[in-house]
């Protein structure tokens, strides 16, 4: 059985088991999907200021927080106990072109070469890093949501915002991967 889990499971299993979150959160609780509002009730339950934004029932969502406890502690035992211990298996093409800006080890699911400490302190390293943070969670907040939320959720109960935020997500990342990143790495 562990052999099983420790596979790469294919689209048709791993993307249908996701979107079951989608009815069973609806059906359980009325709940909706999404990770960046869980920061929200965080902040709510610790800051204790009268802050508009953090005045609200966070106790209602309290299950929110525990999803994304799940969601950490899960992946800390996926890395402790299911972790592949053979190197990452990446198209010969894309390591060619990892190799120009000086990319070369692959030995964990990041390259090593751009997730350092020493790489923080470097220009490259500070952009696509603290820049990087600034602007995803700068990005989940004006669009109301995150890349999970908007595209499991919002899309499979139809909402047009989703549909639109997801879009945004997809040709931000296009542009980022293809233009601007190769420039970051250039630098």
């Amino acid at each position: 059985m562990l052999e099983i889990i420790k596979q790469p499971w294919p689209w048709y299993v791993a993307g249908p088991l996701i979107g079951l979150t989608v009815p069973a959160l609806l059906i359980l609780g009325n709940k909706s999907f999404g990770i960046s509002s869980s920061l929200r009730h965080a902040c709510a339950m610790c800051i204790p200021g009268k802050i508009p934004f953090f005045q609200y029932d966070w106790k209602k969502e309290l299950w929110n927080l525990f999803f994304v406890l799940g969601i950490f502690f899960g992946g800390v035992t996926a890395l402790t106990f299911l972790a592949n211990p053979k190197p990452m298996q990446l198209n010969s093409a894309l390591v060619k072109e990892l190799n120009v800006y000086g990319i070369t080890d692959f030995s964990s699911l990041v390259p090593v070469d751009l997730v350092r400490w020493d790489k923080l302190l470097t220009l490259p390293g500070f952009i696509m890093m603290v820049g990087g943070g600034f602007l995803v969670g700068f990005g989940a907040r004006y669009a109301g949501g995150c890349t999970s939320g908007h595209a499991i959720m919002g899309l499979s109960t139809l909402q047009w915002p989703s549909l639109v935020a997801t879009i945004s997500f997809m040709a931000g990342g296009f542009v980022m991967a293809n233009w601007i990143l190769p420039f970051i790495l250039m630098l």
